[in-house]
């Protein structure tokens, strides 16, 4: 705890919700929300704005292996999801299709608009939370429109076989979706190597501003539009273009190529493998959710018996420290967690801890530090 009287120095550990923004890309916003052009327009003002929003568009392209042409810029991660879901169900439509293949353990945005665009089959998975390819193609029949798989867990940070996902169900003629929206910016994502028809990823989850995500679509590939009411970005989804979020989406990801990337995934793993090792350690009780090994970099899921996710999270923000708990968009209810009830485990008491740029040995200092005793503390009122 701090000396008395001295200020409250915050240990921020919930990156896989949202990540500061970066000082690069903040920068980079500054001169776009003071200028007023309009993309679209022929004058002085649009054309500045068009070629900000156009440079972006190649930079962010180029650091998820994407054409330029390939990168549709949406509000964030949950439109690009809803785009790519209802793009393709609207393009089968007239075919009969309308069927979804997707997994228990999918984001919250890729389930919701797969129940409302059409019949869904839905793959179990095994307790790290890891869907099989095998029975995720299995679920294709004659009206599939869709198959739609995460590039790894947003709760417990177990990766995926996407790729082999990808792979079987374009043998078999059907569309794919990857959401890659927890994953972009901590493992590598390379739309053209990946082979998926569309891929979802978001800026705010690695740096970036929030409100700015993209749907990838491949070369050649025809979707209708989300959002109707324009002819933006080549007539794929309507609305003013958000130039200064996209040229901060631009300056996140440049600081992520070359070798940013691996080096700042290298940091996140060395913080996190220390919350593995060391917190069972100091807190009785504890399970690991999700695979240890093959996972996000930057995220570890904790399962903490005797105490509900609620009193630890408020414990834990008292003492300066903020994690999560539960599934990400979902848990303000805090109800039972659909990724932990698919694996079979404790839905109602879990700890998600995520690290990220700007994360310090310090902040996790701070997380050993207060979690033993907001932990035990509760577990002696009886909480759980």
């Amino acid at each position: 705890m701090p000396e008395a009287g001295g200020p409250l120095r915050r240990a921020y550990l919930d990156h896989a919700s949202s990540s500061p923004l970066r000082p690069a890309a903040c920068e980079a916003m500054l001169p776009w929300l003071r200028q007023p052009g309009d993309p679209g327009r022929v004058h002085a003002e649009g054309r500045a704005a068009r070629l900000a929003l156009e440079d972006a568009r190649e930079q962010v392209a180029e650091f998820f292996g994407a054409r330029p042409r390939e990168v549709i810029f949406t509000s964030g991660g949950t439109e690009a999801v809803n785009a790519a879901i209802f793009g393709a169900a609207a393009r089968a439509a007239g075919a009969g299709g309308g069927h979804i293949v997707t997994t228990a353990v999918e984001h919250s945005a890729v389930l919701e608009a797969a129940q409302r665009a059409g019949r869904v089959t839905m793959a179990g998975v095994d307790r790290f939370g890891r869907f099989d390819p095998a029975t995720v193609l299995a679920g294709i029949g004659p009206e599939t429109t869709l198959v739609s798989v995460q590039l790894a867990n947003h709760e417990v940070g177990t990766v995926q076989p996407a790729a082999d996902v990808v792979a079987g169900a374009r043998e078999r003629g059907v569309l794919t979706h990857v959401d890659a929206c927890a994953a972009a910016g901590h493992l590598p994502l390379d739309f053209a190597a990946l082979g998926a028809d569309v891929c979802s990823v978001t800026a705010h989850k690695l740096g970036g501003p929030r409100g700015i995500g993209a749907l990838l679509v491949r070369r050649g590939l025809r979707l209708p539009p989300f959002l109707l009411g324009g002819a933006q970005e080549r007539n794929r989804r309507a609305g003013t273009e958000n130039v200064p979020a996209a040229v901060g989406f631009a300056a996140a990801v440049a600081e992520l190529a070359g070798g940013g990337l691996a080096a700042e995934a290298a940091a996140a793993r060395e913080l996190t493998d220390r919350l593995l090792v060391e917190t069972p350690k100091l807190v009785d009780g504890l399970a690991v959710f999700g695979d240890p090994v093959d996972r996000l970099p930057h995220l570890v899921c904790f399962g903490v018996d005797g105490v509900e996710a609620e009193p630890v999270l408020l414990g834990l923000d008292q003492r300066g420290v903020a994690v999560h708990s539960g599934s990400s968009c979902s848990s303000e209810t805090f109800e039972p967690s659909p990724v932990l009830s698919a694996m079979g485990v404790d839905a109602d008491h879990s700890l998600r801890v995520s690290v990220g740029w700007s994360s310090t040995p310090g902040d996790v200092d701070a997380f050993l530090a207060a979690a033993p005793t907001v932990i035990g503390r509760l577990r002696g009122l009886g909480s759980g």
